[in-house]
């Protein structure tokens, strides 16, 4: 007897249907295009328990006739292509003909709709694939459809979705890329009863992505305007000061359909080169117009991906139009002063370089200086009443740049600050030539006598800010000999070792041990001014999804609505201008790889931070800064190598050196 055998319909309906309908965004996305290509001007999704158990797309679209409504249900079914040459000009977003009835396969669906010059609208119900009812109905011109129940007959696809509440980001995302790509049309999404997004539908490109992405991505934009060979692209890409960690807010735009091109991520990034920086990407919202004839969206059930019969002309316009952008919008940067900023001091353009600030600035309620760094931060409040009682003692008010990280193993309780003081008093062998005035001005100033920057475990500094370098470490034969390349510390180790150590890979280490051992807690500094960081709904969706990651980190955060997150606290040992940068990293890795296990996430969390928050090669630091660091790892051989696996330090004998210059 033969094996092979002809599927029953059902069956074969419900394979079909597993190509279409993948998880509720994917019904919303065949509605909406289906409305889109209805003619609607405003179209309105609402979902309940993310879109499993109630979906709901309104427009005001054209509707179907009565007589077609039951044909609209069949498969390949459709009336947007009639001949093969149609296929050859595709310029709806639909056209295969099977998204109702996929979506009418597994689930219970509801059709409402009117046409022009009826009288009466239609309800049509249909469950499974199978007809269940069809009656007059009054409604208005357009067209509403109600699913329900996705999945209900088909319990294996049921039980491969997600949360709720990943379930309706996801939606939310694919509406977004809806409301970008035609901002003609008013989107809105009503989410469990509450309304999240609503697009003015004017025809403005930039008010599409104020709404979707908030007010500082959209701040941070370039338009784009340009044609080149039958390609026309127009939009908004990142500025270099704003571009991501990831492509994540990358959209892309043919033809009114959102894509997946590796062609045009290719332009744009090579376009880029020299003005971001190595591992950011620019992102970009990007519409690209060019003959139907030019491009094939035919290739997959989603119509995600597409292919063009000739690439070049769509890469080089892409490449020439985010270039003259860029070029156009790279003037230099104009800063206006918020009203609160109008009574604080000029930042200096050096750190050594300050002002000497006295009781009537403080009587303006000024910030205090360097908030981020100290461990104990009064309010306002407490600080203003504290420097009034001070009368005599004026401070320097100063805004200090954290180029360096080391209050990581400072002995607690001593001010980051007082590493710029020890500096007035180093030699000036340790000063770079272009400082050397600004030494001299400095040391004008009555300064309180300077506190060295040590380690509790480390040996005291000499009364005037300097330990003599070249003492052998307490309990130690091990001596600092100076540093090179500003990225190598020489000691020598008894009578016969040289020993070389990287700074930044050796302060890597010890941060990561540090946070990985403090599990946030010692990090964690809260921020006098939350840092608000926009994410793609995806990733908006992941990073409240691990909050507890977050808080482990040293990072605090909150949802802050539409896709934006608050981050209220932050390691101490970060850059403030990289605490955005590092959230929105950790957001796209926690989506990428949410199937990892918790302990492998942190690893990378703590890898991540450490690296961002260490001392850079290149960096100019204190002696004794380098010298605290060295004792830190002469007093732990454990910390060995850093996180990524490279040496922390290694060791030249002095019969090796020997050896180069022949005396052995």
């Amino acid at each position: 007897m033969g094996k092979i055998h002809v599927l029953d319909r059902h069956v074969a309906e419900l394979i079909a249907a597993g190509e279409v309908v993948e998880r509720p965004s994917s019904v919303v996305k065949e509605l909406v295009e289906n409305a889109i290509d209805a003619g609607s001007t405003a179209i309105t999704v609402e979902i309940k328990n993310g879109g499993i158990e109630y979906i709901r797309v309104s427009d005001n679209g054209c509707g179907i006739a009565r007589e077609d409504v039951p044909k609209a249900f069949l498969r390949h079914a459709t009336s947007k292509v009639k001949a093969e040459n149609d296929l050859e000009s595709i310029a709806t977003l639909g056209f295969r003909g099977e998204a109702l009835a996929s979506i009418c396969a597994v689930s219970h669906v509801e059709i409402l709709t009117c046409s022009e010059g009826e009288a009466l609208g239609t309800k049509y119900s249909i469950s499974g694939g199978e007809e269940e009812s069809l009656t007059d109905a009054g409604c208005p011109k357009g067209t509403t459809i109600i699913v329900r129940n996705i999945f209900y007959n088909v319990p294996a696809r049921m039980k491969f979705l997600k949360k709720d509440v990943t379930e309706a980001n996801a939606v939310a995302n694919v509406l977004d890329k809806i409301a970008l790509s035609h901002p003609e049309i008013a989107v809105t999404f009503i989410r469990d009863g509450k309304q999240t997004l609503h697009t003015a539908g004017d025809g403005k490109l930039l008010s599409s992505i104020y709404t979707v992405y908030g007010r500082e991505f959209a701040n941070g934009l370039i338009p784009v305007d340009y044609s080149l060979e039958g390609v026309a692209v127009r939009g908004y890409v990142s500025s270099p000061q704003n571009a991501r960690p990831n492509r994540n807010m990358q959209n892309f735009f043919i033809n009114g359909r959102f894509v997946k091109s590796r062609t045009a991520m290719a332009a744009i990034e090579e376009a880029c080169k020299g003005s971001v920086m190595t591992g950011k990407f620019p992102a970009c919202v990007l519409h690209i117009s060019l003959s139907c004839q030019a491009v094939d969206v035919n290739v997959h059930p989603a119509k995600i991906e597409v292919r063009f019969i000739q690439e070049r002309p769509v890469f080089d316009a892409l490449y020439h139009a985010v270039k003259s952008a860029l070029l156009s919008g790279d003037q230099p940067k104009q800063v206006s002063l918020k009203p609160r900023d109008m009574t604080r001091s000029a930042r200096p353009s050096n750190p050594f370089e300050f002002e000497q600030t006295c009781k009537s600035k403080f009587a303006s309620k000024q910030e205090p200086a360097n908030p981020l760094h100290v461990n104990h931060q009064p309010s306002l409040k407490e600080a203003a009443p504290a420097a009034l009682e001070k009368k005599e003692d004026c401070q320097p008010q100063i805004s200090i740049p954290k180029t360096h990280a080391f209050q990581n193993y400072v002995a607690d309780g001593v001010n980051p600050f007082d590493l710029y003081k020890g500096r007035l008093q180093v030699s000036q062998s340790f000063i770079p030539a272009a400082d050397a005035n600004t030494e001299k001005k400095a040391q004008t100033a009555q300064q309180p006598k300077p506190q060295p920057v040590v380690s509790k475990e480390t040996d005291s500094a000499p009364e005037d800010g300097k330990r003599a370098f070249t003492e052998p470490f307490e309990g130690s034969s091990t001596k600092f000999i100076g540093e090179a390349f500003r990225t190598y510390i020489i000691m020598e180790r008894g009578e016969d070792e040289l020993v070389f150590i990287d700074k930044h890979a050796a302060h890597e280490r010890i941060l990561y041990e540090k946070l990985k051992a403090e599990k946030g807690a010692g990090a964690m500094q809260y921020l006098l001014e939350p840092i608000t960081v926009a994410l793609n709904k995806l990733e908006y969706d992941a990073a409240l999804q691990n909050a507890k990651a977050f808080l482990e980190a040293g990072f605090e955060i909150e949802d802050f609505g539409t896709g934006n997150i608050l981050v209220r606290s932050a390691p101490q040992y970060l850059e403030h201008s990289d605490i955005a940068s590092i959230v929105m990293e950790m957001a796209g890795y926690l989506l990428e790889h949410k199937n990892d296990i918790y302990a492998e996430q942190m690893d990378w969390i703590y890898h991540n931070v450490a690296c961002r928050a260490a001392v850079k090669a290149g960096n100019i630091n204190h002696p004794q800064e380098l010298i605290a660091l060295a004792e830190r790892l002469e007093a732990d051989p454990a910390l060995r190598y850093c996180p990524h696996g490279r040496p922390v330090q290694i060791v030249i004998k002095k019969r090796e050196i020997e050896k180069q210059f022949g005396r052995v």
